[in-house]
């Protein structure tokens, strides 16, 4: 029993680190971009991998939790409110996209990156701060 807790959470933390890899791929891709039609049909390959990534680890952390009697612990709580805001995040930006595709307004790309890059920084902070919180704890 031991052993399978241990693989989920290399899982879990494996998990965290790659989704933390797509975050940042994710602003460079961003900050490389100047056409928003080409960027918008990179989006759309890289948004369902950031959102496996985050679906596996509240799966792997859900399996965890029950491993533990759903003790629901602050860290824990705390684990699925950066989960959730981070999915409505993703929502968001991605909704943000579908309404500046209309490259006949004038700044309308220039707009979308300000929204992106405040999403995808609020992201990333949440991540690292979780991840760095969870080594100290």
């Amino acid at each position: 029993m031991d052993a399978m807790y241990i693989m989920g959470l290399n899982i879990h933390y494996f998990g965290v680190i790659v989704l933390m890899g797509v975050v940042v791929f994710n602003i460079m891709m961003l900050a490389l971009s100047h056409h928003i039609v080409r960027y918008a049909k990179r989006m759309r390959i890289v948004m369902p991998i950031s959102g496996s990534l985050i679906a596996l680890i509240l799966f792997t952390g859900l399996v965890m939790m029950a491993a533990k009697h759903l003790m629901f612990t602050f860290s824990n709580s705390a684990m699925i409110v950066i989960a959730i805001v981070m999915i409505v995040l993703e929502a968001k930006r991605y909704k943000t996209l579908k309404r500046r595709t209309d490259i006949s307004q004038e700044g309308a790309f220039s707009e979308y990156k300000r929204k992106a890059f405040r999403f995808l920084g609020i992201e990333i902070t949440l991540l690292l701060s979780m991840t760095l919180w969870m080594m100290v704890v």
